[in-house]
This record gives structure tokens, sequence and C-alpha cells, in this order.
């Protein structure tokens, strides 16, 4: 019993002089508590309005016929887009594109009405703007959703030009109604699936930015030894401080991510159907996982400033290869295998399929487990980078030794 005592004493103390240490670092605590609220708040706001709305376009109509009429009429209705200008020609459309003053144009040749009054196939040309991914998105779905409304009034004309009428007319244009609905994202926007993933993202980079900028300082200062208990350091139990300065970060990063992950998706009124408890739940090995990763890596950063470079880097890289904006199943195997090695890419594909999709534990039962695996793996990890930097030399001056 008495052993027992002594092993949480010296991992309490351990976590105490890590709190001490993380707390006496300005940079360190604007890092861990105020970047990691900041970011998500202000992706949230960048992001709040879901998608672009009222886009400017143009309409060239050579046709200049009821049935062109007709559907910039309703192009012109629709949320997405509204027709700034009508133009004479191709050329002064591609004029005011190229100012930058809209963002897609509706051509309409001269062959368009008399095409559909006469039941032909028809063409109608549009060019979008693809500087932006949402801009295309908008013009696109707004063009579509005006093609299947006229296919259906065309329809509807002609067959009411052949006697039918009324309802053997409405099952003959469209005979099993059709009811769109965006499953998980009801918005159809561009924050409901991209900001979940920035916020768990968020909480891992943030840990991994203080903690270089914690054991960076200790590095230029010679202060390593100095932040381990001296009978840890000279009995080799190495296992007690990394539990320790473990529970440290936990204790910081828990509520933090209670608020990122539970409080500002249901403020900010992001996809939130999963069950609070399953969420708390699936944050604790990320946590875990992600501090044991952190430490490993962040035990050989050398200066205060280091891992800004590796943050930068990685961050757009580590979004990209979780499979939230591209597809796992279409990346190649090295870059899915690569993905395996952090934290957040589990993390992130966990957290949506539970708080946006309603998955229970059990149907996010790989990510758990690998996560619990990555937890085990980088705990010792951390704990024989630690052994390592305490038995040799690092650097040119001897007296680098950590």
């Amino acid at each position: 019993m008495s052993k027992i005592y002594e092993q949480l004493r010296d991992v309490w103390d351990v976590m105490v002089m890590e709190l001490s240490r993380v707390f006496h670092d300005g940079g360190v605590v604007i890092l861990f508590i105020v970047g990691t609220l900041l970011y998500p708040l202000i992706f949230a706001f960048v992001y709040k309005n879901e998608c672009v709305r009222e886009l400017p376009i143009a309409v060239v109509d050579d046709s200049q016929s009821v049935e062109s009429h007709r559907f910039a009429h309703k192009l012109d209705a629709t949320p997405e887009v509204v027709v700034e200008f009508e133009c004479c020609n191709i050329e002064e459309a591609r004029t005011l594109m190229q100012q930058r003053l809209i963002n897609g144009i509706v051509y309409f040749p001269k062959d368009y009405g008399t095409k559909v009054a006469n039941m032909e196939t028809a063409r109608a040309c549009l060019f979008c703007d693809m500087s932006s991914f949402l801009y295309y998105r908008s013009v696109l779905s707004s063009a579509s959703a005006v093609l299947l409304d006229e296919m259906q009034y065309i329809e509807s004309d002609r067959y009411g030009r052949a006697g039918m009428t009324g309802e053997s007319a409405s099952q003959m244009v469209q005979p099993i109604r059709i009811d769109d609905v965006k499953l998980y994202v009801p918005n159809g926007g561009f924050t409901s699936f991209l900001v979940p993933a920035l916020f768990v993202l968020v909480l891992q980079q943030t840990l991994f930015l203080g903690m270089c900028v914690l054991y960076g300082t200790s590095r230029q200062e010679r202060l390593v030894r100095k932040s381990i208990p001296t009978h840890l350091r000279q009995q080799g139990l190495l296992f007690r401080v990394s539990v320790g300065r473990a529970l440290a970060y936990f204790l910081i990063y828990f509520p933090m991510s209670i608020i990122n992950l539970i409080v500002l998706t249901r403020l900010f009124n992001l996809p939130h159907i999963g069950n609070p408890i399953h969420v708390i739940l699936f944050i604790i090995p990320f946590l875990l996982a992600a501090i044991f990763f952190c430490m490993t890596v962040c035990s050989f950063v050398r200066h205060r400033d280091s891992g800004i470079v590796v943050f930068i880097f990685f961050s757009v890289i580590l979004i990209f290869i979780s499979g939230a904006i591209w597809p796992q199943s279409n990346m190649p195997k090295f870059w899915l295998f690569f993905s395996y090695i952090f934290p957040s890419t589990f993390g992130i594909n966990g957290f949506i399929r539970i708080n946006s999709m309603g998955a229970t534990l059990d149907q996010v039962k790989f990510e758990y487990i690998m996560l619990w695996v990555q937890t085990v793996l980088y705990f010792f990890t951390a704990s024989g980078a630690l052994h390592i930097l305490l038995r040799f030399r690092i650097g040119r001056n001897a007296s680098e030794i950590v």
C-alpha cells in the first residue's frame, strides 16, 4: 500500500510541477487556453453563413424567346445567384468576368427557343468562376435546379398539348416523387462538414505548439533536469514522469475539449445529434493519444520557436489526410497508412460520426480502439524519448545534457 501511495505522490508532484511550468510561461498559456478557444470561434464566425448567396451573374440571350426569358427569371429567383447584367454578346460578359464583377455567365444561342418549342434538344451554356470552389458550386447548383424545373415544365406542356392534363400528366412527368434530403448536413453548407473537423485538429495542434514552446524553452535555458524530480531521474522512474505530465495537460485540455466539441457546436448550431456522453468518452483516448504523441515529438525540440514551422507545414496536410475533405477510400495506400500516425485522423473521423451522424461508441469501434492503441504506444515512446534525452548528450555543448 505504501508503494502505491509513493507512486501516486510522485505522479502528483510531477503534475504540479508541470502545471507550474505551464502557467509561468505566458506564451504557453496563450496557446493552451486562449488559442484553443479563439481558433474555433474564428472558424465558426468566418464560416457562419454556411453557403455563398446572391452571387452576381450575367445572361447573354441571343434567343430572345419566351423560353430563354423564363429560364433567366427562374435563375434570378434562386437564392444562390442574382442576374446583375444582361449582356449583348459573350465578349461583354467575358470582360465583366475578367473584372471580377460577376461569377458566372449563362448563354442562350439563337435557336434555343425554337428547339424547345419544336421538341428538339436545346442547348444553353454555363460558364462558372473557378477561382473558388464555393462560387462554382453555387452557380452550378442554381443552374441545375432551374434546369430540372424547366425540364418538368416543358414535359408538362408537351403532355398538355397531347390532351393529357391534371394528375395523369403529373404522373407522366414525375411518376416517383423525389425528396432531396441532405443527410447530416441539413443546410448543404461548407461549415457543417469542415468546422467540426477543424475543432478537433485545433486541440491537437495547439497542444503540440504549446508543448514545443515549453520544451524548447527548457532546452534553451538548460532547465530540463530541474523539471524532473531528482529521485525519479536517478532511479529511472520515467514512466511516472510521463503519467504526471500527461495528467497536467489532460486537466487543461479536457475542459477545453468540452467547450469546443460540445458547447460551441450547439452555440453555432452545427450538427450535434450525437450523445454528449459518447462524445466525452471518445474525447478521453483522443486527448491521451494526442498528449503522448506530442510529448514524444516535442522531447527532441531544441528551440522555443522550432514547432511553429512544423505546425504550419502539417496543419493543412492533417486536415486533408484525415478524410474530412477528401475521402480516404480515394487516397493512395501510402497516405492512408501515413495518416494513422496522427491521433487527429481517428479523432476527426470518430467525432464527426458521433456528433454529426449520431453514431454510438460501438459504431466507431475502430477509431476508438486505435486511439487507445496510440495512447499505449505513444506512452512508451514518450517515456523512451525522455530516457534518451537524459542518457545521451544532445547538441554541441556538453552542458546541454537534458
